[in-house]
């Protein structure tokens, strides 16, 4: 029977030795450990980690954040891994993510299945070695240009996180979702993880590295405003933050979206990404308690 437990200070090279080797659907995990450490105070990026040992090591692992998402690893057990880490933290649950079937399993385990939700999605799990990357011709000509935003821009990205939010993740639009978006935005900005793109002299798209590590990037918030889309733009902002991610010796990136976004497929497979499996993503409309 595996030793269920609590992750602290100390274990951070095996846990990331574990989740190493399943790189492309880890990357939050692996991240937010880095840049947040094990000790859970509820502050942006920690999370309380259960991890189930076998023989000395660790052999799966659930993580449940300060923001109440349950983030999933755990090829065995993870029924036992999620009400434990669940218990352990003391929060709600506002959803899960992690590989498909292990978030259905986790969802399951915590009597969720049939509770309400803004996003239920099975996404497609994408790869790229930047060695590969595509550049668009605008892009390499510099007709667009990709850069970090500045500080007068910001508030222009948080209505873009709004509107994303709302689209993408079934948020409801409101005071409580402005603020959260904010945060997320100052959060991006302060790690220098956010870009947009430039076309002339006005922002036409943005996206975020929302998960980072030495050599793997995560692309996450990508957005472009509806009356300036189907002319490239989102494609060109990921591309114009993986070539600026190249040259500070990034190899890969990875990112998820939804199957039923045939214009966000394309152009993923248009930039040389790959699908290479499948991943879970749950948002309820509130966190529930236990």
């Amino acid at each position: 029977m595996p030793d269920l437990r609590t992750l602290q200070p100390g274990d951070e090279a095996a846990l990331d030795a574990f989740l190493a080797r399943h790189v492309e659907s880890s990357m939050f995990l692996r991240s937010n450990a880095r840049a947040a450490g094990l000790v859970d105070r509820g502050e942006p990026l920690q999370a309380t980690y259960v991890a189930a040992i076998e023989e000395g090591a660790i052999a799966a692992v659930v993580a449940h954040c300060w923001n109440g998402i349950v983030l999933v690893q755990a090829p065995a057990r993870v029924e036992a891994l999620t009400r434990e880490a669940v218990r352990r933290s003391g929060r709600g649950v506002s959803g899960l993510s992690g590989p498909w079937q292990q978030v259905v399993d986790a969802r399951e385990a915590l009597g969720l299945g049939t509770t309400a939700t803004v996003k239920d999605s099975r996404e497609d799990l994408y790869r790229l070695d930047l060695g590969d990357l595509i550049v668009p011709p605008e892009l390499a000509a510099g007709e667009l240009r990709c850069r970090h935003p500045e500080a007068s821009e910001l508030d222009l990205l948080v209505n873009w996180r709004v509107s994303f939010s709302s689209e993408a993740l079934g948020a409801t639009d409101g005071p409580e979702l402005v603020a959260a978006s904010r945060q997320e935005i100052l959060l991006h900005h302060a790690r220098g993880s956010d870009w947009v793109l430039v076309a002339g002299d006005k922002l036409v798209a943005c996206a975020v590295f929302n998960a980072t590590l030495p050599d793997i990037v995560q692309i996450g918030g990508v957005w472009t405003p509806p009356a300036l889309r189907n002319r490239g733009f989102g494609r060109a902002v990921v591309a114009g933050s993986l070539v600026a991610a190249r040259q500070r010796g990034v190899l890969r990136a990875v990112l998820f979206a939804a199957p039923a976004n045939a214009a966000a497929r394309r152009a993923y497979l248009a930039l040389g990404f790959q699908i290479v499996g499948d991943y879970g993503l749950v948002l309820f409309h509130s966190a529930r308690s236990f």
